[in-house]
């Protein structure tokens, strides 16, 4: 029978106390966080605003990292091949966790399997945007007119498979119309054409939509999701007229699946309380964002929000009839 000897007993002991101890003395250097978007845009900025927080709650410079391309795959892959050490997260975008699983027939990475949620940090909040000389002003008023002359009315926006091209072909699928669905590789160009009345519709993040709504040359008609936002109080939201419509963005922290869970609770409460923060509180809004979370900041409530999304999105993509590519 073997014996432990009190030198093993020892070091056994010691490896038992080095774990935790790793987790409070974390983190010793910089921490890098990853958002497979380009620099300047909104998920950017809001991820550099919660960064900052970090920042200074922790000692240590939180690094914002951007890594876009090829549909989030870029840098969410490079955060789920990464060491699980605590030093490297992903802020993720809902496509990259929920949408991409059911576009793409070959992920590089599982959104399950590979990540660990730490927190959900965000929604974001799209509009559905009319050019002035539209005779719409509502979003009934809007589909009556696109049926009146089926095919007449083009909607500018930025893939079929992205975000603002599933809510589009949801409103088609659900109100019986036939938007013409024209893909725009950049939202600059989606927006001129909206403006000028190439297309007659387009839908944009609220953020981006603001100054155009303000300056009176688009005029928004329903924004997305299943509630209005505080930005566009009078807004009816889509699912107020077409109640299958609930589709929205979302930002959700994530860690390499292997890193230890003190460390990601450590990280999720300095999260939430950076959410809570006056300056998030009052920025997040103006950058198209809802910060108000509830129990999906933790890290449980995160994990069953990315279930029910993966299982919600997998449901709404396939009733589209969207195939893998």
């Amino acid at each position: 029978m073997f014996r432990p000897t009190r030198r093993v007993l020892l070091t056994g002991a010691a490896l038992c106390l080095s774990v935790p101890a790793f987790a409070e003395s974390w983190p010793q250097r910089p921490v890098t966080v990853v958002v497979p978007q380009p620099a300047g845009n909104s998920p950017d900025v809001m991820c550099r605003l919660i960064a900052d927080k970090l920042s200074r709650a922790f000692g240590q410079q939180f690094v914002v990292e951007n890594r876009a391309g090829a549909a989030n795959l870029v840098g969410t892959q490079s955060v789920a091949r990464a060491a699980a050490d605590g030093y490297t997260f992903l802020f993720a975008t809902s496509a990259a966790l929920v949408t991409n699983p059911y576009t793409f027939k070959k992920l590089p990475y599982d959104p399950v399997k590979d990540f660990v949620p730490v927190a959900m940090a965000a929604r974001s909040n799209h509009v559905l945007l009319v050019n002035p000389e539209v005779k719409a002003k509502t979003l009934p008023d809007l589909i009556a007119l696109e049926k009146s002359a089926p095919g007449s009315l083009s909607m500018a926006v930025d893939g079929a498979r992205n975000l603002s091209g599933l809510i589009a072909q949801a409103i088609n699928k659900h109100a019986g119309t036939g938007f013409v669905l024209i893909p725009y590789n950049t939202t600059t160009n989606a927006i001129q054409d909206a403006v000028t009345g190439r297309v007659q519709v387009t839908i944009q993040a609220a953020s981006i939509a603001e100054a155009f709504i303000k300056a009176g040359t688009l005029r928004p008609i329903a924004v997305a999701g299943a509630k209005r936002i505080d930005s566009l109080p009078d807004v009816p939201a889509i699912a107020e007229t077409l109640q299958s419509v609930d589709l929205q963005g979302w930002f959700m922290f994530m860690a390499p699946s292997g890193t230890p869970a003190d460390i990601v609770d450590k990280l999720s409460a300095e999260i939430a309380k950076a959410l809570e923060s006056p300056e998030v509180r009052e920025r997040a809004p103006a950058l198209g964002f809802d910060v108000r979370i509830g129990d999906a900041v933790t890290p449980k409530g995160a994990k069953r929000f990315l279930d029910d999304q993966l299982t919600s999105s997998g449901k709404i993509i396939q009733a589209l009839g969207i195939e893998p590519e």
